[in-house]
């Protein structure tokens, strides 16, 4: 059950393996979504408490920090693409129905044809950008990122019709989706300032009761975390201007204190904001 740290160190935020996939690796997770396109059969997964049996074609879903395990796949039975958890945590849309999105983990060439083949074309069209295949290499961070959109797209509505099918339009409320929308806009423009959670909820209209369920249903992560990790992003971000010392970036991303900042960069992204700032520095 060990954590695994990615290394983006082609294009930030963004890795694709193909080669030298071992046939078995032990349960683990990682910050990173991971997309596998399965190329033979007799392969098998665990995600969570959940075995996979996923077919040639068919297209493997994990998300950020759940626990997965490789139990076999057949030698070159596979590649995959790992993006940061940032790239779907900034996103208002995906964060308020991340709720029904995380419970997909299979996208089944036999079920959905259209839809694998899709997500199979973007991830070699993200595979080209990244091993410099494709013709235009401006942007090349910008122009994969796009590409991982699309494909949140495409699974997001894929997944959200199937749910609206299972529950039924009375019970799958469009006002609940605005809440939560309307709330994650609110932490993202004001994280930096001294909020609470019942600040957020007299903003979208609700009791705090009622908006802290909703929003532990909806994001999967109860506000004090999800606000955490937005301000982990901040930080981020300003540790990269080596003009500010670490402790005017904790503060300048909401934070208290130094010591609640220091231990939260470190769970969320598996070093301290010393070492991520060297690693930045080194171009790691």
């Amino acid at each position: 059950m060990d954590k695994e740290i990615i290394n983006y160190s082609n294009i930030q935020g963004v890795t694709f393996v193909e080669k030298g996939i071992p046939e078995s690796f032990p349960a683990h997770w990682h910050n990173a979504a991971e997309f596998t396109i399965i190329f033979k059969d007799n392969c098998k997964y665990r995600i969570g408490d959940k075995t996979y049996s996923p077919d040639k074609g068919d297209v493997v879903l994990v998300w950020p920090r759940e626990l997965h395990e490789i139990v076999h796949i057949p030698k070159n039975g596979s590649l995959f693409i790992q993006f940061a958890s940032s790239i779907l945590e900034q996103n208002t849309d995906l964060v308020s129905a991340s709720r029904f999105i995380k419970d997909c983990h299979i996208i089944s060439a036999k079920k959905e044809p259209e839809l694998a083949d899709k997500i199979t074309n973007i991830i070699y069209q993200i595979k080209d950008i990244y091993l410099r295949k494709s013709k235009n290499q401006y942007f090349r961070e910008t122009r994969c990122k796009i590409l991982i959109f699309e494909l949140m797209v495409l699974v997001g509505e894929y997944v959200m019709k199937e749910k609206r099918d299972q529950i039924g339009n009375e019970n799958f409320s469009d006002k609940s989706w605005d809440y939560i929308r309307t709330a994650c806009s609110y932490i993202a423009e004001h994280s930096s300032d001294d909020i609470s959670e019942a600040e957020v909820a007299a903003h979208t209209g609700l009791s705090p009761y009622y908006f802290s369920k909703l929003f532990n249903e909806y994001t999967q992560t109860p506000f004090p975390v999800y606000l955490s990790s937005i301000r982990v992003q901040s930080a981020i971000n300003l540790l990269a201007d080596e003009n500010l010392t670490i402790t005017e970036c904790a503060f300048m991303s909401g934070f208290q204190s130094t010591t609640t900042f220091n231990k939260l960069f470190k769970e969320l992204t598996g070093c301290t904001p010393r070492e991520f700032r060297k690693l930045h520095r080194q171009g790691q």
